[in-house]
């Protein structure tokens, strides 16, 4: 068998395992922008109350 013909074997035997390989690492990155069009899938925290206590101690650490 000449060397091309080796050489075309060796790819087209490689090629499947590449195509695989390429496919797991493309699919994270395809997933995302189908995850941002739905806007329900936002989980968001609660929102904060303000008591104050910041300003007190911030007053009574200045003080001490």
């Amino acid at each position: 068998m000449n060397p091309i013909a080796a050489n075309a074997l060796k790819v087209l035997r490689l090629l499947p395992r590449a195509a695989l390989i390429l496919l797991v690492l493309a699919a994270p990155v395809l997933a995302v922008p189908a995850m941002r069009a739905d806007v329900g899938s936002t989980i968001d925290a609660p929102a904060m109350r303000k008591s104050g206590v910041g300003f007190v101690l911030l007053v009574s650490l200045q003080r001490g």
